[in-house]
């Protein structure tokens, strides 16, 4: 075992509290000598008893192989260390395989017959007329490192080196172009070229013309990228400026514990089609008021594009009163079927009566965008009669992130699925086609907002 301590011609032992020199090993035997010529032949098993034996010079305790990281290793690196520790292992033990493994040995690794510096020497021969040139001492150094480190110790390390995306680049170029992108971001976009012109003029204010040289176009070129497009400092000055009003990471997202702590409010289009009331196809929006302790729809509104101010303060309305089984509705829709305690709650609030089984969430805190329907006077004046704490987000900041400063992110997944369920629901009729049964015409297919809005509620 490579790193193992053992007892080998020409080691150093303590024994007998004094210092010996291996000389001979035969028939559990091993001869020792000392400094002064003292000779002594002792039996392996008493040597190994005596309570102050000690190899010297001995490597400390064997590491496990690291496997997990030979796997990581390229897989022409990898085979080339195993190749090597077959032969070292041959070299030592006289097999190539595990120490044991049955099988012949070849007569010049034969360890009874050559001594250890003739089957180095049989072994260098061997791989340089294999075609890999090798000397004596290479073998020597390759059982040196196997014996410390094991494997581990027979690969070549230049594919373990850490690699940098700068490569080789001078730090005091890296640094002036890193200084160049960031005050470019308020710029509008640049090229490649102008970056070249500004570090070279930023190196010469501050070490002298000439005293810093720039690298290759080409090279240049590859260290913009690989300092600017992780950051976006190369995308266009919009976006640039978008993602300079974002707060310093990293983001702290905001923790709501109980329902109706932070409720979220929102609208999207929707890719369905609806017929309106002057027959005209148009796509509805859904707007949603969405929990973000338990990730529960609380309210949900469907008008046709355009939602106007009393449709977001009906959502308030919704949330906070029982919603009514409809007609058609599944029986295991009702509240009374659920697993609330049904009985208490209608005996506090009669309005139970007949309810659906759809969580009553009052909200707290509302977060909000700056859509001209939740920054309007008639939503903000819902929101105060209701006692609500309303936050919008400015100008600049992402999605879901009030104006305290911190992130909520909304779980789109709701808003996907709403929106695949009403795009089925809408465009079942429009696959049939306009014609029935024996081509009768049977006019325009489609369905009317309150009809998708029923199918909506009752999750057809």
């Amino acid at each position: 075992m490579p790193g193992r301590p053992a007892v080998e011609l020409g080691c150093q032992v303590r024994f007998g509290g004094r210092t010996w020199t291996v000389a001979a090993l035969a028939d559990g035997q091993v001869r020792l000598v000392t400094e002064d010529g003292e000779v002594a032949a002792v039996l392996l098993s008493l040597l190994f008893a005596d309570a102050e034996f000690e190899i010297l010079g001995a490597p400390g305790v064997p590491r496990v192989a690291p496997l997990g990281l030979l796997e990581s290793l390229p897989e022409a690196v990898r085979e080339r260390a195993l190749v090597w520790e077959r032969h070292v292992r041959e070299v030592e033990t006289g097999r190539p395989g595990t120490p044991g493994a049955a099988g012949p040995l070849r007569a010049e690794y034969d360890p009874q017959v050559r001594t250890l510096a003739q089957r180095e020497e049989a072994k260098a021969a061997e791989l340089s007329a294999a075609g890999m040139p090798t000397s004596v001492v290479t073998v020597r150094r390759m059982r040196a490192r196997y014996r410390r480190e094991g494997v581990w110790g027979l690969v070549d390390h230049r594919a373990t080196r850490p690699r940098s995306v700068l490569g080789r680049a001078d730090e005091r170029v890296v640094a002036a172009l890193r200084e160049v992108l960031e005050a470019g971001r308020e710029r509008s976009s640049g090229t490649l070229g102008r970056l070249r012109v500004y570090t070279e003029r930023l190196l010469g204010e501050q070490y002298g013309d000439g005293v810093v040289p720039l690298p290759s176009s080409a090279t240049f070129n590859r260290l913009v990228h690989a300092l600017a497009d992780s950051h976006g400092l190369l995308d266009s000055a919009r976006q640039r400026r978008w993602r300079s009003a974002r707060p310093a990471p990293p983001f702290v997202p905001t923790t709501a514990m109980a329902p109706g702590e932070l409720v979220m409010m929102d609208s999207t289009v929707l890719d369905a089609f609806v017929v309106l009331d002057d027959g005209v196809v148009e796509r509805p929006e859904l707007t949603i008021a969405l929990d973000v302790a338990t990730r529960t729809i609380c309210a949900a509104v469907l008008r046709a594009k355009g939602t106007r101010s009393v449709d977001a303060a009906q959502l308030l309305a919704q949330m906070m009163v029982p919603a009514p089984v409809r007609p058609g509705w599944a029986e295991a829709l009702a509240m009374e079927h659920s697993v609330v305690p049904y009985e208490r709650l209608l005996s506090r609030d009669a309005r139970l009566e007949g309810a659906a089984a759809r969580p009553v969430i009052t909200p707290q805190t509302i977060v909000v965008d700056q859509g001209n329907v939740f920054i309007s006077s008639s939503f903000i004046a819902a929101c105060e009669f209701a006692g609500h704490f309303c936050a919008a987000r400015t100008t600049g900041q992402r999605a879901g992130q009030g104006a305290c400063g911190t992130h909520v992110f909304l779980d789109q997944h709701a808003v996907r699925t709403a929106r695949s369920r009403l795009y089925g629901l809408a465009h079942r009729r429009a696959r049939e086609g306009h014609r029935g049964r024996g081509g009768v015409d049977t006019g325009p297919a489609g369905r009317d907002v309150p009809e998708v809005d029923h199918l909506r509620v009752a999750g057809a």
